[in-house]
């Protein structure tokens, strides 16, 4: 596991979750959240050539699938970037993440309160638009910040590369009359979300 405390949002790290873990979205007071970010970011694998290490731009696409009933009615991804119903909304396509500084490179907002009640899961995904490989990438991660005072409430950071260039990274669900996130962390193949949904059904 990565160092948490790097980067962290103010407030100091959340809980370090392990793939397949799940927690409660809540106040770290007590209460229920109105309103989340999902931050994703990862780094550049150092590659060695002739000159010693050097880092290659990475640009991973983050995209967020929302089911109802496991059917996906909607997707938030940066050539669609708020939802139908305004609750998820993309903060914008990063083509050059990966620079290594452990803040978030793409960032989606959720409104937990204004999201129809019919939809019951949202699925975080990262993939390579480019075809880059997870082998060219290093301490990818999300987490779930408080978004109304930036505390982090939780974050997954994925173990090294592979052979891959998507992963199904998290999920967003509902549990009672809250939500809870749960770390997926699948590997998969698809440069888009459409791509990827053979991988993400068997997570809902």
């Amino acid at each position: 596991m990565v160092d948490v405390s790097k980067g962290s949002a103010p407030g100091g790290p959340g809980v370090n979750l392990t793939k397949g873990q799940a927690i409660s979205l809540e106040k770290k007071g007590g209460g229920t959240l109105t309103a989340v970010r999902m931050g994703l970011g990862w780094q550049a694998a150092p590659r060695r050539g002739l000159f010693g290490s050097r880092t290659r731009e990475i640009d991973l696409d983050a995209s967020a699938v929302l089911f109802a009933d496991k059917q996906p009615v909607d997707v938030v991804f940066f050539r669609h970037l708020v939802s139908d119903d305004g609750s998820v909304r993309h903060t914008g396509d990063n083509l050059v993440g990966g620079a290594g500084q452990g803040g978030d490179d793409e960032a989606i907002l959720v409104d937990l309160q204004r999201i129809p009640v019919h939809i019951d899961q949202i699925v975080f995904t990262v993939n390579s638009f480019t075809g880059q490989t997870f082998q060219e990438v290093q301490n990818a991660f999300c987490r779930i910040v408080d978004e109304t005072n930036g505390e982090e409430l939780a974050r997954y950071t994925l173990d090294g590369g592979g052979q891959y260039t998507a992963q199904i990274m998290a999920k967003v669900s509902r549990a009672g009359a809250g939500w809870q996130m749960t770390a997926l962390g699948n590997p998969a193949n698809g440069r888009t979300f459409q791509d990827l949904m053979p991988a993400i059904l068997p997570h809902l």
